[in-house]
């Protein structure tokens, strides 16, 4: 089963793609370790949120709460279906 990726993981990638810079660049540029880039690219999914601020900076954005469809959260859980 291919692992499905998420926004966040998406977006970043894109972007640096779009800028044409390299993950070290990013690193760089952002204040943050290669390895923290790396992690984000490839979804992991604990992350420290400072950092990923620090990295969505470079972009003009930031975290923040984002509403989610109650019924496919709910539809996933009960089939055992996680990100």
């Amino acid at each position: 089963m291919a692992k499905l990726m998420n926004p966040l993981q998406t977006f970043i990638k894109q972007r640096r793609r779009n800028l044409k810079i390299t993950q070290q660049q990013l690193a760089a540029k952002s204040g943050v370790g290669l390895r923290f880039i790396r992690d984000m690219e490839q979804g992991k999914v604990s992350l420290r949120m400072d950092k990923v601020n620090q990295v969505l900076l470079m972009f003009g954005h930031e975290l923040g709460p984002v509403p989610i469809d109650r019924k496919k959260l709910t539809n996933e859980k009960s089939q055992g279906i996680t990100s």
